[in-house]
């Protein structure tokens, strides 16, 4: 990564890594009153006593409108469905999971008090808050963690591995559950704190359809309107279980796919947070009135796919010297200083720098004359015809990124039509296995590791799984059932090195984030994978 630009070392509104913008505004200091009201009977006369009292402070009310632009619209309110992360964010507004996880990746108690593991590690009790709300006033119980699992664990559910993680969840009495496995499984609770958004049963009575177009959750904020194509709003859930939240009384997230749009709409106020902004698009908002810049490195695995289970069927790309060939035929480091002006980090694989086991291998260096001599080995000395897709603007400057490899694809004899996909219907391409037999994608995790990553990018029946490999899918699922850390972390050093000799991907990059939040938002604190909860974050007029 080249060094950072002047303007980057000189300018004080950036941080380093994801921040807290503001503190909360201190409470107000209850004020003392007289109070001329309490009368002292007696038998011959009335007497008027002053009683000096502490006057009992206004319970806190929601406050202001914060409006977030969003860079790809929302497909879908309900997180099991929700293909991006910017639409999880949105639909996490109106929902809770049992557990939550904390800043420092530590995990605590959210609609579950108390959870207890059993000593053979497959069953997961849960005692669950009492006195819980659903938005349309019901009860939250055992029955709709029950519910949430058997609805969320269906085949048809985009993230379904996310539930059936667990093998089965049992009612033991109306506040108590039982969450049980096959075998013991280190990924379940963090797994279940970003992704489990219980549900009431039966869809608190509505049809299915009816939920996913208005949902009803425990979250801080009800469902309000969802224009397709433009906004979602939601509003203070003025019955919200966590005493004194949230703080602002609506939310407004809007679809504004163009960067300077964004740009044009924070400097003028008409929203509050922008993010996926490139370098050029921060630098040009420094020193504006009542904006900050934040920066932070984001553990999102940008890669260029293959697909073997469907498109790239018996073509070129299920030999690994091929694949292997590619990897040598994309200048990434070259991308990186050319779009992102530096502002990214080599990949090396799909475990990232930070993440459990990361094993700091060297990057596939870039040499265009290797990747022909491979392609030669392989038996196409004059390369072959392979088209390559792409989600349109469905990332930031990733129009450009696909353009440069396609190009550089080209220069080795890979020639092809590089296809530029509308983002939501490109996913929706990507969960049919429709996509050509090269694509590109780009994939988050919210835990620390990388397990989430590969299982949902690699295993056999995941929705966005386009590529199968027997060995692969093994090592995988051994990770997940490794409950032992330093022997987990050893596991995803053996499957770093086998991912290099029989590559499933071309590893790209890690990107570094860039928002512009104004200076009336106080709490907004974005995590590593761009995800974020709303109900500390407060505004101020």
């Amino acid at each position: 990564m080249r060094p950072l630009q002047t303007f980057w070392r000189v300018a004080s509104l950036i941080t380093i890594t994801a921040v807290v913008l503001a503190g909360c505004a201190p409470a107000a200091t209850p004020t003392a009153e007289v109070v001329r009201e309490t009368e002292i009977v007696t038998v011959r006369e009335t007497q008027i006593v002053e009683q000096v009292v502490t006057a009992t402070p206004e319970p806190f009310k929601p406050q202001g409108t914060l409006t977030i632009g969003l860079t790809t619209d929302i497909a879908a309110i309900e997180v099991p469905y929700a293909p991006e992360r910017q639409a999880t964010n949105a639909s996490w507004t109106m929902f809770d999971s049992l557990v939550l996880q904390n800043p420092d990746g530590s995990l605590g108690p959210a609609l579950a008090d108390s959870w207890e593991i059993s000593p053979d590690g497959k069953t997961i009790t849960f005692k669950l808050h009492q006195g819980v709300k659903f938005h349309d006033g019901s009860d939250f119980t055992a029955d709709d963690v029950v519910f949430s699992w058997e609805a969320y664990s269906q085949d048809t559910v985009t993230y379904a591995g996310n539930w059936t993680l667990a093998s089965s969840v049992e009612k033991v009495d109306d506040y108590t559950v039982n969450v049980i496995t096959d075998e013991p499984n280190a990924m379940l609770l963090p797994t279940m704190a970003w992704n489990w958004a219980i549900i009431p049963e039966d869809w608190g009575g509505k049809t299915q359809q009816e939920f996913a177009e208005s949902p009803i959750g425990t979250g801080p904020f009800v469902f309000k309107e969802w224009i397709k194509g433009d906004r979602l709003v939601v509003t203070a859930n003025p019955n919200y279980w966590r005493q004194g939240y949230p703080k602002v009384e609506q939310v407004v997230f809007r679809f504004m796919p163009e960067a300077a749009t964004r740009v044009a709409a924070v400097q003028a106020g008409e929203i509050d947070i922008a993010p996926r902004l490139t370098s050029e698009d921060a630098k040009s908002l420094l020193g504006v009135s009542g904006v900050q810049i934040i920066r932070y490195p984001v553990d999102r695995s940008y890669y260029l796919a293959f697909n073997n289970l469907s498109t790239g069927k018996g073509t070129p790309i299920e030999d690994p010297k091929v694949r292997q060939a590619l990897a040598y035929a994309i200048d990434i480091d070259g991308i990186i200083d050319a779009v992102f002006d530096g502002f990214a980090t080599r990949s090396v694989g799909f475990v990232a720098p930070g993440n459990l086991g990361f094993d700091g291998a060297e990057p596939v260096p870039y040499d265009p004359e290797r990747a022909k001599a491979l392609l030669a080995e392989a038996g196409y000395p004059n390369g072959f015809e392979m088209n390559m897709a792409c989600p349109d603007s469905g990332y930031p400057k990733i129009n450009d990124v696909c353009q440069a490899i396609s190009a550089q694809l080209n220069e080795v004899g890979v020639r092809g039509e590089l296809e530029l996909q509308e983002a939501n219907a490109y996913w929706d391409r990507e969960a049919k296995k429709e996509l050509p037999p090269l694509f590109v994608d780009a994939w988050s995790v919210t835990i620390g590791e990388a397990w989430p990553r590969l299982s949902g990018a690699l295993n056999e029946g995941e929705t966005y799984a386009n590529w199968y490999d027997a060995k692969l899918d093994e090592m995988i699922n051994q990770i997940a059932v490794t409950v032992d850390e330093e022997e987990r972390a050893a596991l995803y050093g053996e499957i770093q090195v086998y991912m290099r000799e029989n590559p499933p991907f071309v590893y790209l990059y890690y990107p570094e984030a860039f928002e512009a939040v104004t200076t009336r938002v106080q709490g907004y604190q974005p995590r590593a994978a761009e995800n974020y909860f709303l109900w500390e974050v407060s505004v101020t007029d």
